[in-house]
């Protein structure tokens, strides 16, 4: 496996600058005959954007799953933020979910809820103790952090695509959460859009100094946000590095997703 990078360094000493929000070791899952993960390694590091390409099928959103505990692996770790989610009773489990948001491929919002309810939904889920001014100022920040303010009591039927995309982003930040997964966050969406995405996803990045996997097709999207790409292939990470390094790789397995 050509392993470019293994850990965000300081360009002058070589040090290493970030610690380690999710480690994942060995994992294996499979379904009835159909292997999907098979020894399958990789660590992302704080404030780090970690793209994971792969086929159809591949495994991707499953990885994600497993990470966030809605899947159970057969087999291997899965640290997150220092607990090891694959061992979590499902209270725990849920403590560690509050720190972790996730971006749905077809954003789950609720379509029967305005846009004010569905950024609610996740503050009632996680029974935090504030008050009710304290949640209408929380849902207006992160309404406004997507520019999107003037939707509070619209329904989502009422919203185009990418308005759609924002305020399932809203939701997925507004518990502030320390790490990110984000399932096709593009897909769907026209070259423009997807662009404001990226630039949205980068720019809230750097805000709150969040970790993320990202799973996606969209290359232009996989170019403007990752720090450091994952190839998914035959259930394991056959390759880790920079665009760049692995657009140039030699490799005719890693090169077909570049061409």
């Amino acid at each position: 496996m050509p392993t470019v990078l293994n850990t965000p360094s300081d360009e002058k000493t070589g040090t290493v600058t970030s610690k380690p929000v999710i480690v994942i070791e060995h994992l294996y899952k499979q379904f009835g005959r159909n292997v999907v993960l098979e020894d399958f390694s990789l660590t992302v590091y704080k404030e780090e954007n970690v793209v994971v390409l792969g086929k159809s099928g591949a495994g991707k959103s499953v990885l994600i799953k497993c990470v966030i505990g809605l899947l159970k692996p057969d087999k291997g770790n899965i640290m997150v933020l220092g607990e090891n989610v694959t061992a979590l009773n499902d209270d725990d489990l849920d403590r560690v979910r509050s720190k972790v948001g996730f971006l749905f491929q077809a954003n789950a919002l609720y379509d029967s809820m305005t846009v004010r309810e569905n950024l609610e939904f996740p503050l009632r889920r996680h029974w935090i103790n504030i008050s009710q001014k304290e949640v209408e100022k929380m849902v207006k920040e992160a309404l406004e952090n997507v520019a999107l303010l003037h939707t509070l009591d619209m329904m989502p039927s009422e919203l185009s695509g990418g308005m759609l995309k924002r305020i399932a982003l809203a939701r997925t930040l507004i518990l502030k959460p320390e790490i990110i997964l984000y399932d096709e966050p593009t897909t769907g969406l026209d070259p423009v859009t997807a662009r404001e995405i990226d630039q949205l996803i980068l720019k809230l990045q750097k805000k709150y100094h969040t970790s993320s996997i990202i799973i996606s097709h969209d290359m232009n999207c996989v170019k403007n946000i990752a720090d450091r790409v994952i190839l998914l292939l035959d259930g394991k990470c056959y390759a880790d590095g920079s665009y760049d390094e692995l657009e140039h790789s030699t490799d005719q397995k890693i090169k077909q997703f570049f061409e």
